[in-house]
């Protein structure tokens, strides 16, 4: 699928970026890799990462999606680009709100701009479970982003350019994340939690990765991608992590929610489901519905459906929870035999 194209991936540094150019040097065979980002700290390390060092394809490229000049000299000769930058702490943009509307918006804005220019075919932008119904700053960027790339489709001419969105939920093992949080906490023998009634998407980098991938291989311009994933209870994370721990409840943060949401009721209206994921359709299309639905056997969701962390039909139990974090956070990880 990838195969002698050139592709970018903004925010390359970051745990997606490098599971996803791992993930493309190892099943494909790209002619050019750009990995863009604004940290020459990251960029050194993960150069010297074996298979992921300076060659012919994998390229470094410093840049920021604020500087649309600079993004415009690093889209020359590309053909699909992976839009993963952006600012993320959800805390952190309650009390810097203008800096994340910098980059996670107009940001956005410049990357859509120049990659029209530059004649881009494909573009997956990364979006979040925080940007359905959003409560806080983060959410709120995200989703005016994730408005941003469906709209571009619509000025685009004749150009051959399709724009979509990939949202998902928490990614496992995340830098910031509340999995490596607790893991490095629980020698203290307590954990902060902030509800007890806390409930996350979960979903690994490699799932992350399958779902971009597929993504840019079907995608017919408009969609946001919602694959259907499990959630897990914060205390049963807590659980499988640190089960002779104690539970401090510090209240919710600035910004946060009790439960997460990916589709909402407003969004059925325009919601597909099927096999393995759902897509919320453009208002505007290109192209028809029935005939979007009827090339990938998908059906409408009902009225009033929606995609909530709290009503899921899959959960995590706490066995499960910790061969996931075994395998995808740390392999020596271990509880007490008794636990």
């Amino acid at each position: 699928m990838l195969n002698d194209l050139s592709i970018l991936i903004t925010g390359g540094t970051g745990s997606f970026g490098r599971a996803f150019v791992k993930n493309v040097l190892a099943e494909h065979r790209p002619k050019r890799l750009v990995v863009f980002s604004r940290d020459e700290l990251k960029q050194y390390e993960m150069s010297n990462i074996p298979g992921l060092e300076p060659s012919r394809v994998v390229r470094y490229f410093l840049g920021d999606v604020r500087d649309r000049d600079r993004l415009r000299r690093a889209l020359e000769g590309i053909d699909i680009v992976v839009h993963a930058a952006a600012l993320k702490q959800v805390v952190a943009a309650e009390y810097n709100p203008f800096e994340f509307i910098k980059t996670n918006i107009m940001g956005a804005q410049n990357l859509v701009e120049a990659c029209v220019e530059a004649g881009v075919s494909k573009v997956v932008a990364l979006s979040t479970d925080k940007a359905a119904a959003p409560v806080n700053l983060y959410g709120a960027t995200k989703l005016c982003s994730d408005k941003l790339f469906v709209a571009a489709n619509n000025f685009l001419g004749r150009r051959d350019l399709k724009f979509s969105v990939v949202r998902y939920g928490n990614v496992m093992g995340s830098r910031g994340s509340v999995i490596p949080y607790f893991l490095d906490r629980r020698k203290n023998g307590s954990l902060p939690i902030t509800h007890p009634e806390m409930t996350r998407f979960n979903i690994t980098l490699e799932h992350g990765v399958e779902i971009v991938l597929r993504a840019i291989e079907g995608m017919w311009g408009g969609e946001i991608f919602v694959p259907k994933i499990p959630s897990y209870r914060i205390l049963d994370l807590a659980r499988a992590i640190a089960p002779n721990c104690r539970h401090d409840v510090v209240g919710i943060r600035p910004g946060e929610k009790v439960h997460e949401e990916m589709i909402t009721t407003t969004d059925s209206f325009t919601t597909a489901e099927f096999a393995d994921h759902f897509i919320i359709l453009p208002s505007l299309a290109r192209w028809k519905t029935e005939d979007y639905l009827a090339a990938k056997n998908g059906r409408m969701c009902d009225m009033g459906f929606h995609y909530h962390s709290g009503t899921n039909d899959a959960w995590l139990d706490v066995p499960t929870l910790r061969r996931l974090i075994r395998r995808h956070v740390d392999p020596n990880f271990d509880v007490p035999e008794n636990a």
